[in-house]
């Protein structure tokens, strides 16, 4: 049943959202944060210096004791070398004040740090010097924990039953003293839970830990780490290699330099065969253990060290046979490949000579072909223009019929009322319509806005190309209402044909001065050539406008 119970939080837990994209993933952050790990000590670095930087001179005793106690926990697990320094500061602060409490939690954390830079008989005599029955009942977790990392950094030297017996014992007091709600105790008690191989409820506790916590957060690394540890003794290699993956990236990202994930991590790369990659991360866990003065992490390090430098110079050595094999081939081709050049150099010369006649030849076509072009495409702006021509003339007669029939009709009712008038004898009044110039003015206004009308239709577009070939300052804006004015109808004359002023001025009732200003004034006017510019209002609908 046991077994079953194992089996079963082991699947539910590990594989629920399991993927190998996931995992991909997470090796992608692992090799980016290995990539810029100098990035992240630099940042640890700046913080810790810029907390150095608020320290003011006015501090009292217990004031600068808190402040080295923070550099202390800053520097712990990044380099003990100063984290000893600013402990031994505390110690002769804690004298000045004759502060027992003080004084014993200094010791506590010097003897953990010379434990784990592997001065173990410095720190036994300061465990020794000091009296547990004495000690302040808040220092107790410190006094258990500092035992219990002794015998851990200790037992790294010789692997001894009593030292783990030792180390299990202080684990049970460390638990007996710390309270159940705290993270710490937590932590401790899935690793006796571990140590006792019950593996299924520690994965059920993790699980609930690594639910509300963090990547970024400072135990993350720890929980992931202790994942991977019940997966090695359950061998699941790949949950194994997932979860030494994700400790390691986190301590990586924080800093972290006694750490134990990336020795593991390069243990299972060494199993699986890829010897690049656990090498790396056997020579990253070195510099780390080195730059911390972690003694006992550089002792475990250099016997996978041995094992995996072997593993890798036989891995160079097998690629360095590989590499004068390939030299000797490159070397043969290199000498196929001159002849090759040879023989190849030769037949582009005579290429060469082809293609030099080829191109003779080929300039005389372009020329025939961009004369032809040219040709055509006078042809065609010809087609367009007698299209144009014959559709200005349909579309004219039929609106001149439309006209001579209105204006016929016209006549008639006009004659028609001088007849009646005639026949009453209204003499004045006949007088007076042959005088007025009202029904001239207004069939001449009607005429200009057929004209309009028609020509619009037929050239939709004239008013704002007309206005594309002048000034935008000059440009023509009509009133409201209006379809052309007088200077446009000028050029909406031009633009079918009639060029002479004396007719233009004939059908707009103007003086041929006044047509002859207009027109100046209007190539005065032009954005584009003056001399071009009465050419160019031809063309408009026919061919796209130059400006």
């Amino acid at each position: 049943m046991k077994n079953y119970l194992l089996f079963f939080v082991l699947f539910t837990i590990s594989y629920s959202g399991y993927s190998s994209d996931a995992s991909d993933s997470i090796f992608d952050k692992l090799n980016d944060a290995l990539k810029n790990k100098q990035k992240y000590v630099l940042l640890k670095e700046e913080r810790i210096l810029n907390f150095k930087k608020i320290k003011s001179e006015g501090l009292s005793k217990e004031q600068e004791y808190n402040y080295n106690k923070t550099l202390y926990t800053e520097y712990q697990k990044f380099n003990s070398d100063s984290a000893i320094l600013y402990v031994k500061k505390n110690l002769i602060i804690a004298s000045e004040l004759q502060n027992k409490n003080l004084s014993d939690l200094a010791e506590l954390q010097l003897a953990n740090l010379y434990s784990s830079s592997g001065k173990y008989r410095e720190s036994e005599a300061i465990l020794k010097s000091i009296n547990k029955k004495t000690l302040a009942k808040s220092l107790l977790p410190n006094y258990y924990l500092a035992y219990r990392e002794f015998f851990e950094h200790y037992n790294a030297n010789s692997t001894s039953k009593i030292y783990i017996e030792l180390i299990g014992k202080y684990r049970d007091s460390l638990l007996g003293v710390l309270n159940p709600a705290t993270l710490n105790f937590k932590i401790n008690q899935i690793q006796k839970n571990i140590f006792d191989k019950k593996n299924a409820v520690a994965l059920k506790q993790l699980s609930i830990l690594l639910k509300d916590t963090k990547e970024e957060d400072s135990q993350y690394a720890m929980i992931t780490y202790l994942f991977g540890s019940i997966y090695e003794s359950t061998n699941q290699l790949e949950l194994r290699k997932k979860y030494y993956a994700l400790s390691a990236t986190a301590d990586i990202k924080n800093a972290i330099k006694d750490n134990a994930s990336l020795q593991e991590l390069a243990l299972v790369f060494y199993e699986i065969g890829d010897v690049d990659m656990a090498y790396k991360l056997t020579q990253s866990a070195i510099e780390d253990a080195l730059y911390c003065n972690v003694q006992f992490r550089t002792l475990l390090m250099s016997e996978i060290y041995s094992i995996i430098n072997t593993a890798y110079l036989e891995r160079e050595a097998e690629r360095k046979a590989e590499l004068q094999l390939y030299l000797l081939f490159i070397s043969l081709l290199s000498g196929f490949l001159i002849v090759a050049v040879i023989y190849v150099y030769r037949q582009m010369k005579k290429v060469s000579k082809i293609r030099g006649e080829l191109f003779m030849t080929s300039q005389k076509l372009a020329e025939l072909n961009k004369d032809i072009t040219e040709t055509n495409s006078q042809l065609q702006e010809r087609n367009a223009q007698l299209s144009e021509s014959n559709h200005i003339k349909e579309e004219y007669i039929a609106h001149f019929f439309n006209l001579c029939s209105a204006y016929i009709t016209k006549l008639e009712n006009y004659r028609v009322i001088l007849n009646k008038k005639a026949a009453l004898k209204q003499f004045d009044e006949i007088s007076k319509m042959l005088k007025s110039t009202i029904l001239v003015e207004k069939e001449l206004q009607e005429l200009y806005e057929n004209f309009d009308v028609i020509f619009l239709n037929l050239y939709p577009t004239f008013v704002k190309d007309f206005n594309a070939l002048l000034i935008n300052e000059e440009q023509i804006v009509l009133k409201q209402g209006e379809l052309l004015n007088t200077e446009l109808r000028i050029f909406a004359l031009i633009r079918l044909g009639i060029t002479d002023s004396v007719k233009i001025a004939a059908f707009l009732r103007y003086s041929l001065s006044t047509i002859y200003n207009y027109r100046t004034k209007a190539r005065n006017k032009a954005a584009v050539s003056r001399n071009d510019f009465e050419e160019t209002v031809m063309k408009i609908g026919l061919l796209p406008l130059k400006v």
